[in-house]
């Protein structure tokens, strides 16, 4: 006799697997390195933020130097070409000179405007109308006109690597600041980028367990936020996944490998890199949802540094980009409707 639709037999159902509960990888090689400048020495390429629009990435990435830290963009059509695309630095812009670093790059629906997210010694954000034209990025703004409590010294630590996302109500800022601590501030909707406020501690952890470099995304279809933090262990740095059903929501481990692994050395096939650092994943879309679609293999860009390179001065590691590949089912691919 058949089966009832949707029951199966013992044997199907002891046959099925089980679904995965851990995310495994592999790695390209180095995709976008320094290039030479005629001002300085350029050591590293690292942060990047990268979207997708009409068949073209465009790459905006933290650059170190022998003059510091700045901001700088470049674009390609195929990863093949990633390697030849010029680098543009963008202190010529009018964003202008001085410490710019770990940049995000969305797509803001309501106003029909690209927003450079990045971090001076506060969280800053440019504007522009064209996201091909590097020149075209305003003066840099300030999202709090006062500094919150949490983070100033002494009781706070700073704060560092900022990231925006929206919902259909309100937009959030995430950060860390090196210390343990994953931190949330809120605007609403129509205000955005003013109006940050309600500044909290929505994780905390060991310092190394919850260092630095958060990112977070929606996955499309589907009520379920994702969010990845930065590491450090003595193997390098990695990044750690958790879940939850709203951005104002609490946080669970979202994966079974040991620390909640989202990507590092161990589960990354033919990596060149110490770890897996900085980085942001390939979206489905452009816009202040960051969204990415469980049904699409799973890309991530990050920022790698050759394990065989020991340096004293941390702006002179020679961090490069490259690009890891999800490999089979995961969390996030069970997701898929």
């Amino acid at each position: 006799m058949a089966a009832l639709a949707g029951c199966g037999t013992t044997a199907d159902r002891t046959a099925a697997p089980a679904p995965t509960k851990a995310f495994h990888w592999t790695s390209s090689a180095p995709l976008i390195s320094p290039q030479p400048a005629p001002d300085q020495t350029i050591y590293a390429v690292k942060d990047p933020s990268i979207v997708n629009v009409n068949g073209t990435y465009h790459v905006f990435m933290t650059t170190a130097g022998s003059v510091g830290w700045g901001l700088a963009y470049t674009s390609f059509d195929k990863w093949p070409d990633a390697a030849s695309a010029k680098i543009v630095p963008l202190a010529k812009s009018p964003m202008g000179p001085g410490y710019r670093a770990a940049p995000q790059v969305f797509y803001f629906a309501p106003k029909k405007t690209w927003y450079l997210v990045y971090q001076g010694s506060d969280p800053l954000y440019s504007t522009s109308k064209d996201i091909g034209d590097p020149m075209s990025w305003s003066a840099p703004q300030p999202f709090f006109p006062v500094v919150p409590d949490i983070v100033k010294l002494p009781q706070g630590h700073g704060w560092l690597d900022f990231w925006v996302i929206c919902d259909d109500r309100k937009c959030y800022l995430f950060n860390t600041d090196d210390h343990g601590r994953l931190l949330r501030s809120e605007t609403a909707l129509g205000e955005f980028p003013n109006g940050f406020h309600n500044t909290v501690a929505v994780m905390t952890e060991k310092t190394e367990d919850l260092f630095e470099a958060s990112n977070t995304y929606k996955i499309a279809d589907t009520n379920t936020y994702i969010t990845l933090v930065e590491a450090v262990s003595p193997q390098g740095r990695y990044f750690r996944i958790w879940k939850s059903d709203g951005l104002d929501g609490k946080w669970e481990p979202f994966s079974s490998a040991p620390m909640n692994t989202f990507a590092g050395r161990d589960n990354v096939e033919q990596l060149w890199s110490e770890g897996i650092s900085h980085g942001e994943m390939i979206r489905t879309n452009a816009d202040q949802t960051m969204t990415i679609d469980p049904c699409r293999p799973l890309e991530y860009l990050f920022q790698g540094n050759d394990p065989a390179v020991h340096v004293a001065d941390y702006i002179k590691l020679p961090y490069r980009l490259g690009v890891i590949t999800a490999k089979g089912d995961n969390p996030v691919s069970a997701l898929c409707r």
